[in-house]
């Protein structure tokens, strides 16, 4: 097999800050059915991703794709911009 595999999960969030430098912190919807009443709710988790240019501002949707630890807290990059947020 000559062509390699991308092997990375990728998860899609908006950015809710974007204060610290070089990193952004994304929050991640998924929604799941709850195992008693059947009724469907949002899970959210937010995850801290490298930013290298700062270029990613709040409200921005991305999708940020594993990578190898670096920081404490910082395991993900930002990939790739989904859609800019709408400035008011």
């Amino acid at each position: 097999m000559t062509e390699t595999s991308n092997n990375k999960r990728t998860l899609s969030g908006r950015v809710v800050s974007d204060k610290m430098d070089k990193t952004v912190t994304v929050m991640v919807e998924r929604r799941v059915k709850h195992p008693l009443y059947g009724k469907i709710i949002t899970r959210s988790k937010k995850y801290h991703a490298h930013d290298e240019k700062n270029e990613f501002k709040e409200g921005d949707t991305v999708l940020i794709e594993e990578s190898r630890l670096l920081s404490k807290t910082k395991a993900w990059k930002v990939s790739k911009l989904i859609e800019k947020s709408r400035a008011v």
